[in-house]
């Protein structure tokens, strides 16, 4: 019997501070919103990976222990924008030798860490 297969991901993330949520994604992030539902918005990352947040009560506690991670080329433009918006930078862009990337940690709307890396490590094949 065939393995079947997986074609999308999504990841779904309690959202207590529903309209700053939305904007630091839509607005900061650009990331555009794939489907609303009634109390949840689905975001896609990239390719067929999505976020979606819905709007509950509170975070999973501590939520500063879920990190969002976004791999790009492009780590120090982020950091300008992402402090031009205002953004909570909670570790500005280093090279991490053990793990060979480059990164940055700031701080979503919900206390989620994001994280916005460059992998340098030449076996990423992403």
């Amino acid at each position: 019997m065939a393995r079947p297969t997986i074609t999308e991901f999504i990841a779904f993330l309690p959202a207590p501070a529903w309209e700053a949520t939305r904007r630091f994604y839509e607005q900061v992030l650009g990331l555009p919103c794939a489907l609303e539902q009634i109390d949840c918005c689905i975001y896609r990352i990239a390719g067929a990976g999505y976020v979606g947040f819905c709007r509950r009560a509170e975070a999973p506690h501590p939520a500063k222990r879920v990190i969002l991670t976004l791999v790009t080329q492009e780590v120090d433009a982020w950091y300008a924008h992402l402090q031009a918006h205002g953004v909570e930078i909670v570790k500005p862009p280093t090279y991490n030798e053990r793990y060979q990337i480059y990164h940055l940690f700031a701080r979503d709307p919900n206390g989620y860490l994001i994280e916005v890396q460059r992998f340098d490590d030449p076996r990423w094949q992403g």
